[in-house]
């Protein structure tokens, strides 16, 4: 059985659900019903920033790995950290998954944060997913978050964390690109 891995964040994690109504659950029901022989592994850690990805990675690719999904970055859009030091911590986890299993077919997860945050901020922190997935020529999801973010009924009360029924819109962003790198 081939092995997917999500390292991520309070989204991977399903932060205020029980794990199976988490994204990658989710997907894991949807390989098992079509047939796919993978089995989804969930690293999501609530809190996560791209800094703390890269440095529990190790511990997550002790088994091969198919396919990575990299879903990291929201914490650091929302703590501002600069969006050249999230490009760097990315492009080092993206760079490990290679060394580590070189036939890993890799997906990038975008995110995304308000136009409202002052400055060119809000603007380099969007582009440097695209530039990532495009420089290291890997699978791209524009925007985890699309059709979620702002919701009230898709959303936890805290109004940040979606809710069992926003996590079926993250699993189907995510299932229209993982799709296309899953084999029989």
């Amino acid at each position: 059985m081939k092995n997917i891995l999500f390292l991520g964040d309070s989204l991977t994690a399903g932060y205020g659900l029980p794990v199976w109504q988490a994204y990658p659950s989710l997907i894991q029901q949807k390989l098992q019903q079509e047939g796919y022989s993978y089995h989804v592994i969930n690293a999501g850690l609530s809190g996560d920033t791209s800094a703390g990805g890269l440095h529990r990675l190790g511990h997550w690719l002790k088994e091969p790995v198919a396919i990575f999904v990299l879903a990291l970055g929201a914490n650091d859009g929302l703590r501002g950290i600069p969006a050249r030091e999230t490009t760097q911590n990315l492009q080092q986890i993206i760079d490990k998954v290679q060394l580590h299993s070189p036939e890993a077919k890799i997906v990038l997860s975008g995110m995304e944060i308000p136009d409202i945050v002052p400055g060119r901020y809000a603007a380099e922190f969007r582009k440097l997913f695209r530039e990532l997935a495009i420089k290291n020529n890997i699978s791209f999801i524009p925007f985890l978050l699309e059709g979620v973010v702002g919701i009230r009924n898709l959303n936890l009360p805290d109004g940040i964390h979606p809710n069992a029924e926003g996590h079926k819109i993250l699993a189907n962003h995510t299932w229209a690109v993982l799709e296309g790198l899953l084999e029989k």
